[in-house]
């Protein structure tokens, strides 16, 4: 059973999803404001938040910076009215793993949450490597030589499928059914984020390269 938290400032949301998710068989617990959020989130860790963006007091981007500080390998699935690729953008680039644009049907969420939590299933876990980079699948902690590198969620899920099948050119349409468990026409956006966000985590003390785009056809894993 998944602890997931619910937090949005709308009852009849968190009354609906609570019920829904239950009937899923996960343990479900909700809050009405970003503070009473963040303080189940302490005192109840969970697996897995369900995030409002626009509450009154702290709006979702900061409850979400905070939770990314406590925990930053936490999943994060925001709600937003704002369907707009700027804003689904800005969720992501402050540490969202997935989005889901209101009105929602129960089933799209329910598909997103299953594929954030299947990601965190550690039962085979091993050490991806190629070049100085790893990845080990059972702490989801990546290293770069010898530094560390801390990933989001999403973060990891991407850089695996690249070290599934490194020197491989993998179409958008591949990462986002692999990552996602969908591939959204017009939302090559989401998945460019992250390849932007892996780029700089990889390269930060100068390294070079090995995300690379091949125009037109997706991106590789290669040798610098």
């Amino acid at each position: 059973m998944s602890r997931i938290l619910v937090i949005d400032d709308d009852p009849s949301v968190t009354s609906v999803l609570k019920r829904a998710l239950a009937y899923e068989g996960h343990h479900v617990d909700t809050a009405l404001t970003g503070m009473q959020g963040l303080a189940v989130a302490r005192d109840h860790a969970p697996d897995l938040v369900v995030l409002d963006i626009m509450m009154p007091g702290l709006d979702g981007y900061e409850v979400l910076r905070r939770l990314r500080a406590a925990d930053p390998k936490l999943p994060v699935l925001m709600l937003t009215a704002r369907d707009a690729p700027g804003d689904q953008v800005q969720g992501l680039e402050g540490g969202a793993d997935d989005y889901v644009v209101k009105p929602f049907t129960f089933e799209v969420l329910a598909a997103r949450v299953k594929a954030l939590l299947r990601r965190h299933d550690t039962d085979h876990a091993e050490v991806l490597r190629f070049d100085d980079l790893s990845l080990d699948t059972g702490t989801r902690r990546a290293r770069r030589a010898q530094r560390d590198i801390d990933l989001t969620s999403t973060e990891y899920e991407v850089l695996r499928q690249f070290l599934l099948h490194p020197r491989r050119v993998l179409p958008k349409h591949m990462l986002m059914d692999r990552v996602w468990g969908y591939d959204v026409e017009g939302s090559s956006n989401v998945l460019e984020v992250y390849i932007k966000q892996l780029r700089q985590k990889l390269e930060a003390n100068g390294e070079p390269r090995l995300i690379y785009t091949v125009r037109g056809a997706g991106y590789v894993l290669r040798e610098p």
